[in-house]
C-alpha cells in the first residue's frame, strides 16, 4: 500500500463509488505569538475553503494532549483522538487521505496517528492542498459517525528510553534543522543540541521544492547513506513529534519501516538529567 497520494489520483477516487474519507490537517509551526502577531488558525483557514468532503481535524486539540513534561505535543487522549476520528467519519474499512498546507507534517502526524492505532488504509496527500488542482468549497460536511476504534500497536512508537537505546543500536534520525542539531540555536526549546548517538536527517530534504516527496528510490539512497540498512532498526525525533512524523512518513515511501519517538526533543530537553551533544558529530 501506498503512503501518499498524488492531486489526481484523489480526484478520481473522490468521484469514485467508494470515495475516501477526506480530513484537512492545516497547521503549522508558529513563533508569531512571541512577537505579538496572531498565530496560525488552521480552522479558519479550512472554513475560507476546502477539498470538497473534507472535515476539519485539529492538530493541537485532537492529535496530541496539551504541552507538558512528554513535550509540546505528546500523544492524544486516545478517547478524544477516536472521538474526533468517528466524528470525521473514519471506519476501519474506509480508506483515509489526510491533506494539510502544503508542509505535510500536520498530515503526517495523523497518517502516523492513524497507522499505529491500526487503521490498514491511509495515505496523505503529497504537496498538500497547493497540489490539488480542483475546485474549493467552504460547505461543511456532515459525515456519517465513523466506527474507528484506536488500538496502539506494539511497535512505531518509541519513548525517551527507547529512543536512547536505539541511537545505540540501530539508527535514530534527527528531523530538525541542522542547526538546531548541532545546537547553533534554539528557538523553542530549554537547550540546544541532539540525542547522543542521532544522526542529522533534516526533513525538508525529503521533499522537492514544490513540497512533493522525492522519488522511493532517491529517498532509499538518502536513507542507506545515512546509516538505514536493510534491517538495521529505525526511529526519528524532531521537536515535538510533528515533523518527525513527516520523516516517518518520508522512510515509508522508501520502504523503510520507522518508529516515532513522539516526545522529542522538547521532552527529551526539558530533562537536565538526560545528556545532550552539540556539534556536527552523533557522539
Amino acid at each position: 500500500m501506498n503512503a501518499i497520494i498524488s492531486a489526481s489520483d484523489l480526484a478520481a477516487e473522490l468521484v469514485g463509488g467508494e470515495p475516501p474519507v477526506l480530513l484537512d490537517v492545516r497547521w503549522q509551526l508558529s513563533l508569531a505569538k512571541a512577537a505579538g502577531e496572531p498565530p496560525f488558525d488552521g480552522r479558519a483557514a479550512y472554513a475560507a475553503g476546502h477539498i470538497p468532503g473534507a472535515v476539519y481535524v485539529d492538530l493541537d486539540a485532537e492529535l496530541a494532549s496539551a504541552p507538558g513534561p512528554a513535550g509540546r505535543h505528546p500523544l492524544p487522549d486516545l478517547e478524544v483522538f477516536g472521538a474526533a476520528m468517528r466524528r470525521a467519519g473514519v471506519s476501519a474499512a474506509r480508506p483515509v487521505v489526510v491533506y494539510d498546507g502544503g508542509q505535510g507534517w500536520a498530515a503526517a502526524r495523523a497518517w502516523w496517528l492513524l497507522r499505529w492505532t491500526g487503521h490498514p488504509d491511509v495515505r496523505v496527500l503529497d504537496g498538500g492542498l497547493p497540489a490539488w488542482q480542483g475546485e474549493l468549497t467552504t460547505d461543511v460536511p456532515r459525515p456519517e459517525e465513523g466506527d474507528f476504534r484506536p488500538e496502539p500497536g506494539e511497535t512505531g512508537f518509541l519513548d525517551a528510553d527507547g529512543a536512547a537505546a536505539l541511537a545505540r543500536s540501530g539508527v535514530l534520525f534527527d528531523a530538525r534543522a541542522g542547526e538546531r542539531y548541532r545546537g547553533e540555536v534554539e528557538p523553542i526549546d530549554r537547550v540546544g543540541g541532539h540525542i547522543p548517538g542521532a544522526v542529522s536527517a533534516p526533513t525538508t530534504d525529503n521533499v522537492a521544492p514544490d513540497g512533493r516527496f522525492l522519488p522511493a528510490e532517491e529517498l532509499r539512497a538518502r536513507f542507506k547513506a545515512l546509516g538505514a540498512g536493510d534491517g538495521t532498526p529505525v526511529g526519528v525525533y524532531c521537536g515535538s513529534g510533528v515533523s518527525g512524523a513527516h520523516e516517518v512518513l518520508a522512510l515509508a515511501v522508501a520502504g523503510i519501516p520507522a518508529a516515532l519517538y513522539v516526545g522529542s526533543w522538547s521532552e527529551w530537553s526539558s530533562d537536565p538529567e538526560r545528556p545532550v551533544a552539540v556539534g556536527p558529530d552523533p557522539q
